[in-house]
């Protein structure tokens, strides 16, 4: 059955499972969400998980961040950035949409928002959106934030949940993941693809 837009928007008006959802694919040894002494360091940004259909498949539009990046380079992630002063976060979500990857707010339906998420390591307190494109997208993809571009087949990793070793800034870990197209989807676009998962497959059981 191929799921729709209005399926989508009906599941994440239900109840989020947050942190439950996030315990499967975070990384060992992360905090889940922020204490006191992080108030300080803690940057507010928002991110968009970018859907479209075709040949009733469900993909989403992931982003490669090259290894010049401050934070989370050459990571898998989705277009997204800290929220400025007056912007709204789906404000921030579509402006970085547009700016890293070329595709107009105008374009992009917001089906609806995730549960909030802290990124231990950087101190990103990121915001999850999801957008509906009706059309495949063609991108114009800015080079300075992003390598390039992976469409990612959401319903095939459903439950397909892997564990791979990785060098990272905390040193060597194992992570839970998923393996596509050469690259390691981890940490934090794992975790919030994991709520999105969940919340499909709640609202699907209450249909």
């Amino acid at each position: 059955m191929a799921i729709t837009a209005a399926d989508i928007k009906s599941a994440l008006a239900g109840n989020l499972r947050g942190i439950m959802s996030h315990q499967k694919m975070m990384p060992p040894n992360r905090k889940l969400r922020a204490a006191e002494s992080d108030q300080k360091r803690l940057k507010p940004s928002s991110v968009l998980l970018l859907l479209y259909a075709e040949k009733e498949e469900l993909f989403a539009c992931l982003i490669k961040r090259p290894s010049t990046m401050k934070y989370h380079a050459g990571q898998v992630a989705f277009p997204g950035g800290r929220i400025e002063q007056n912007e709204t976060a789906i404000e921030t979500a579509l402006r970085e949409t547009y700016e890293e990857i070329g595709i107009e707010p105008a374009a992009i339906e917001i089906l609806g928002a995730l549960s909030e998420l802290f990124v231990d390591v950087s101190g990103f307190l990121i915001r999850p959106f999801v957008g509906w494109l009706r059309e495949t997208p063609t991108f114009n993809i800015n080079k300075a934030e992003v390598e390039r571009t992976i469409l990612f087949p959401l319903m095939k990793f459903r439950g397909n949940l892997e564990e791979t070793e990785l060098e990272t800034v905390s040193g060597k870990l194992k992570v839970p993941c998923f393996h596509f197209d050469g690259e390691i989807v981890w940490g934090a676009t794992a975790m919030i693809l994991s709520e999105f998962y969940d919340a499909i497959e709640d609202g699907l059981t209450r249909e």
